[in-house]
């Protein structure tokens, strides 16, 4: 009998106790995706898409910080396929990130499920094809994170959202541009800009005297555009994951790669007006797409004419926007302290990159590099060769911190810079070409601290900006000028610095960061996962 009672008390505290861990635990959202080839009209014309479960673009993400993501992606293209997740830092796992240095992509016909934690985050991101070109097909989606209901917002509630993925597009299949640059060809000017898959015709329908939240993100391929809506001021109260100080705005450049979060009030008469993205920084040549703000009721279409933007060519009017959009220091993010807490300006550098861009010939073919070196993946994956010891895939060697002194020949090489864990850094990315650039990092936001033109030198320290710079994933460098960025580096793994312009990336211009130190702790780094795919060098390891 005691026995019995005992064993009965033994199982209802563990009952309990399982039921405590049950409780604890976030949050799960799972997702099947079946990735195809399909037919799509976004020009008004059949051409062929990459579809996810039939969608163009694909489904949004609508998640809340702290939730668990799972997804399982299976590939039904001729093609090897991987995602990438922009701007979702997957702590302590670049084994998830779904670049060729971190995973084998995913063969035709087979399925790899991605299991990862948006721990911390709040804000606007988005997805996309990380393999071959894939981007130009479709496959790229919105990926949205929403405070916990415990956490305030620093900004009036909206009524409601809207997700609108902007980004240029072409009518040429996506296979006939990927031979072009396979073959030291440069992809030609995009023929179009599209807003959530349509050139025009997209509609977002309110109501009269309420406030809507834009979630707005550049998914092109190579083209900052300039985003305004006819009679309507734009709120800015986010960038990939800050919340800023709200200054309006009537319109807002988004360069490749980025994604902003504003506030509309529909505070007009009732009426259609225009939603405008124009392009910027093309020459003469500028490409507009529109879509359609509707109140509800309204039978009258957007008047004309439609506003306009900035001159397209004005570099110094986005230089000075950019300075103006600034972190909130008392509002929190995804936790409750405020987002000035971290008082980055006061932390010592441990070490400076110079990066500087350049366009080159290698062995007959274009190509694009970083101080020197056109990165090309090796068939093994950096994370896996770094995991596993595999000697021969990369050294630490092969890119310098800084350019070359002076004019040399860029050549081929697998570019990673290693860093030790929680290293504080200083990032510069000088653009001495006529063109603008934009620099993403995996696995970390950074603090933009300046921006100028022409060449940096040690004394632009001074005109930091180290009290309030807001944190992005995705910094643009203006032509014939510098950005730079401050940086913790507090995540452990094989994190992926790239271009955004995917003819610069696909053809050479990015590298990888290995921050790194000799603890082996699930604390600091997970494990290989269970279902990792091996491929290269460690095809024939046994899995863990």
């Amino acid at each position: 009998m005691k026995q019995s009672i005992l064993s009965s008390v033994v199982l209802g505290v563990l009952a309990w106790w399982g039921g405590l861990s049950v409780i604890a635990e976030d949050r799960y959202l799972y997702f099947t995706w079946e990735i195809t080839n399909g037919t799509i009209y976004p020009l008004g014309f059949p051409q062929p898409g990459i579809l996810i479960n039939g969608q163009f673009p694909g489904p949004t993400i609508e998640a809340i910080t702290n939730d668990n993501i799972v997804v399982n992606v299976i590939n039904k293209l001729e093609e090897k396929f991987l995602i990438t997740w922009s701007g979702i830092k997957q702590r302590r796992t670049s084994w998830e990130d779904g670049v060729l240095g971190t995973n084998c992509p995913i063969p035709p016909n087979s399925n790899w499920t991605y299991k990862f934690q948006v721990k911390d985050q709040v804000g606007t991101y988005t997805y996309f094809p990380s393999t071959k070109i894939h981007k130009a097909g479709g496959g790229f989606g919105g990926f949205n994170v929403a405070q916990r209901s415990v956490i305030s917002i620093p900004y009036p509630e909206p009524d409601a959202e809207f997700t609108l993925l902007i980004g240029d597009w072409y009518k040429t299949d996506h296979r006939v541009l990927r031979r072009l640059l396979d073959i030291g060809k440069s992809l030609p000017n995009p023929d179009s800009l599209l807003i959530n898959g349509q050139q025009n015709g997209a509609v977002f329908s309110g109501l009269a005297g309420k406030t809507y939240k834009l979630r707005v993100s550049n998914v092109g391929l190579s083209t900052s555009f300039n985003f305004r809506i006819q009679g309507h001021d734009l709120k800015l109260i986010e960038v990939e994951g800050a919340h800023t100080i709200m200054e309006s705005y009537n319109s807002l450049d988004v360069h490749v790669g980025q994604s902003v979060t504003v506030l509309v009030t529909l505070h007009g008469p009732t009426s259609d007006y225009a939603i405008i993205a124009s392009t910027r920084f093309t020459g003469p040549s500028v490409l507009t797409s529109t879509a359609t703000l509707r109140y509800a009721g309204s039978n009258t279409k957007a008047p004309i004419p439609l506003p306009q933007g900035p001159p397209t060519n004005d570099v110094q009017w986005s230089m000075e926007q950019a300075r103006s959009i600034r972190l909130n220091l008392t509002a929190n993010a995804a936790r409750p302290n405020p987002q000035g807490s971290f008082h980055y300006g006061t932390i010592p550098v441990v070490r400076t990159l110079l990066l500087a861009n350049s366009k080159a010939i290698i062995d007959g073919k274009l190509r694009y590099a970083v101080n020197g070196i056109s990165h090309v993946n090796p068939n093994t994956p950096l994370k896996l060769a770094d995991w596993f010891n595999i000697p021969g895939v990369f050294d630490l060697h092969t890119i310098k911190d800084v350019p070359p002194s002076s004019p040399t020949l860029a050549k081929l090489g697998t570019s990673v810079i290693g860093f030790t864990l929680h290293d504080f850094a200083e990032i510069v990315f000088q653009n001495n070409e006529n063109y603008i650039q934009s620099w993403h990092m995996d696995g970390s936001s950074f603090y933009v601290v300046g921006y100028d033109n022409g060449l940096w030198t040690p004394d632009a320290r001074k005109t930091y900006n180290l009290i309030d710079g807001v944190t992005r994933h995705t910094v643009q460098v203006y032509p014939n000028s510098w950005s730079a960025i401050l940086v913790s580096l507090d995540n452990k793994g094989m994190w992926n610095l790239r271009s955004a312009i995917w003819e610069r990336r696909y053809l050479g211009e990015e590298l990888y960061l290995r921050v790194w130190n000799n603890e082996q702790s699930v604390y600091t780094e997970a494990l290989v996962p269970p279902n990792e795919l091996y491929c290269g060098k460690a095809k024939h390891l046994p899995k863990s």
